[in-house]
């Protein structure tokens, strides 16, 4: 079985992110500790992109995808939006895209091996008495940094490999790696990590991931962020088969036309963006 290298991400709240003033009046509003948590979380999405959420028009808008994917009610993530939007907290890229302004500064990531390293170095340092005790710690942070560095080479290698050793015979559909760079372009470490994970550790068949890259491809949204939200979606729903999407698939088909006879809500000035 491949080793488990995946890469880890963390929020990082400044000491002061709750005394600024952006913050103070969203938790002000009525229901504001509940779009703080809200805000909160759509920043946790947003980590391994950087700050972007994605429209994937599986739902009716933003807000009632978004809700979906964070367990939240739609008209509090609509109101979450709104709040971010007018505040400058939420830029719209495209009618797909939309960058949360604050999560770049905010990120922390690490590799799972870089972890286990870590973890490794704290356990010495404890060990080590600095005062009577020679430690070997250094030594062995010293193996673990190459190791590391080994892994990162060897990852590379792989995902290179990839990308050169396809032939015109090798371009079908039994590769989930050659099938994305037939659709989508070439393929970088962490596009294959990420696919790769979502094969080895969530189960995913291939074909429902070759489901995912055509969605992108034949909507015109050839980026790597476009199919992860949709794998991520999946994954969090359960949904590890063709089947199971087709399932899912019908139900919304007939949420929609249902919700497509009721009433329509009354229009804001908002509703361009979400």
């Amino acid at each position: 079985m491949a080793k488990n290298n995946r890469r880890y991400y963390w929020l990082q709240l400044a000491q002061d992110f709750f005394k600024s003033k952006e913050m103070k009046l969203l938790r002000k509003m009525p229901g504001g500790d509940t779009y703080t948590i809200i805000y909160l979380k759509l920043m946790l999405i947003s980590l391994e992109d950087s700050g972007k959420i994605y429209f994937e028009e599986l739902a009716q808008d933003l807000a009632e995808e978004m809700s979906l994917l964070i367990d939240e009610d739609t008209e509090a993530v609509r109101m979450t939006l709104m709040f971010l939007s007018q505040k400058g907290l939420l830029t719209k890229h495209s009618d797909y895209e939309f960058f949360l302004e604050q999560v770049p500064e905010m990120i922390g990531s690490e590799t799972a091996s870089t972890r286990r390293s870590r973890k490794h170095r704290e356990q010495k340092a404890l060990q080590c008495n600095t005062n009577a005790t020679k430690c070997n710690g250094d030594i062995d942070i010293d193996k673990e940094k190459k190791l590391d560095i080994n892994l990162d080479i060897k990852s590379e290698v792989e995902v290179e490999k990839i990308g050169n050793s396809t032939t015109a015979d090798e371009k079908s559909n039994s590769n989930v790696f050659d099938y994305y760079q037939q659709r989508i372009g070439m393929i970088d470490g962490y596009q294959y990590q990420k696919l790769k994970d979502y094969l080895e550790y969530d189960h995913f068949e291939e074909e429902l991931i070759k489901i995912a890259i055509d969605k992108a491809a034949d909507n015109s949204k050839r980026n790597f962020g476009y199919i992860n939200t949709i794998l991520k979606n999946w994954a969090q729903n359960g949904i590890t088969t063709v089947v199971q999407q087709n399932e899912e698939q019908r139900n919304y088909e007939e949420a929609k036309a249902k919700r497509n006879q009721k009433p329509e809500r009354e229009a804001t000035e908002y509703d361009d963006l979400f």
